[in-house]
């Protein structure tokens, strides 16, 4: 099982920060900060994510799949609580990075699962 861990660490506001640990190299995985809206996060717990199509983005994008009662949930760019509705928002270099881990993976780890992990804050 690969997988991408999701730490939740401040909240401020509507604002939820946090880090994305992404494991190009599993003894230095890349880092990445992330934003949610605290009014729409999605439970923690640990999630399949795969690369899929966005009928909103009309592109492949980050899927957090199997959220109860939740579709959709996406890891796309953002710099406000208000571009999410349960989304995790990175920068450009972050997304990118994302979708290149899961495209490699994919190609060499045909059998191995992808998932997400995301756990709260202190």
């Amino acid at each position: 099982m690969i997988t991408l861990t999701l730490q939740r660490t401040t909240r401020q506001g509507k604002a939820v920060n946090g880090k994305l640990s992404v494991p190009f190299d599993p003894d230095k995985p890349l880092t990445y900060d992330t934003l949610e809206n605290r009014d729409y996060l999605i439970p923690a717990g640990t999630y399949p994510l795969r690369l899929t199509w966005s009928p909103k983005f009309k592109k492949l994008m980050p899927e957090i799949c199997d959220v109860p009662d939740r579709e959709g949930i996406r890891i796309h760019l953002g710099t406000r609580p208000e571009h999410s509705e349960g989304c995790v928002l990175v920068n450009y270099e972050a997304l990118e990075n994302i979708k290149a881990f899961i495209n490699r993976t994919k190609k060499y780890y045909e059998n191995e699962q992808l998932y997400i992990e995301i756990k709260q804050g202190e």
